[in-house]
């Protein structure tokens, strides 16, 4: 299992859009609410810029997170995350608990490895265009990888990779491919880029004109 991260919290027992101003403005707080398990959602308050400072780290959207209520410990996962649409405010979270003996689907960051040398980009001057930044996984929370990485090198121009093609880690499995081929869906692409389009038409002009 990942190292878990730590956030301090308390509970939450005013509620409405007024309570939530007060709670914003006069202690940078933020509502949040836990849930699963055979256990009652329960409303939280959370420090805005405790979380601010997890959210720095990419791993902290697919680690274990270790919630200090009021001095009680609870495991949970991150499962969504409101923002201000303008401003980098968190507006509300929702965190998912776990259980050690049961899987859980969460979304994992993809890290795509060498790029620099891979064979459409540095040989033929293409493009990556990424087409997805994270992928949903279902596996217990001790296998949870906090990132899944990607290598890309040996893609070449107009060649795609797709989700079956990512050597996932062991005891973990991809979300879509369970559900069949055709969810199948593409990761990353190299594209052929403008300028080397022109060129390779300008060449071909040149060869017609002699």
């Amino acid at each position: 299992m990942p190292n878990n991260f730590a956030l301090s919290a308390r509970k939450r027992d005013l509620f409405g859009k007024g309570e939530v101003r007060r709670m914003r403005r006069l202690n940078d707080e933020i509502p949040a609410v836990i849930y699963g398990g055979e256990i009652e959602p329960q409303s939280i308050r959370l420090v805005h810029k405790d979380v601010m400072k997890a959210l720095e780290k990419e791993s902290f959207y697919a680690h274990i997170i270790n919630l200090i209520i009021d001095g009680k410990d609870e495991e949970v996962v991150v499962k969504d995350i409101q923002r201000h649409p303008a401003k980098a405010v968190v507006l509300h979270m929702d965190f998912l608990r776990i259980k050690k003996s049961t899987s859980l689907n969460i979304k994992i960051p993809l890290h795509f490895l060498n790029e620099d040398i891979c064979v459409g980009v540095k040989k033929q001057g293409g493009i990556i265009s990424h087409t997805m930044s994270e992928l949903e996984v279902k596996c217990l929370p001790k296998d949870l990888p906090a990132r899944i990485e990607v290598d890309v090198s040996h893609l070449a121009v107009g060649e795609t990779l797709h989700i079956s093609n990512i050597n996932l880690p062991k005891g973990v499995e991809s979300v879509a491919l369970k559900q069949g081929p055709e969810y199948d869906l593409p990761v990353a692409v190299v594209n052929k880029s403008k300028g080397s389009s022109a060129a390779t038409d300008s060449s071909e002009g040149d060869d017609e004109n002699n």
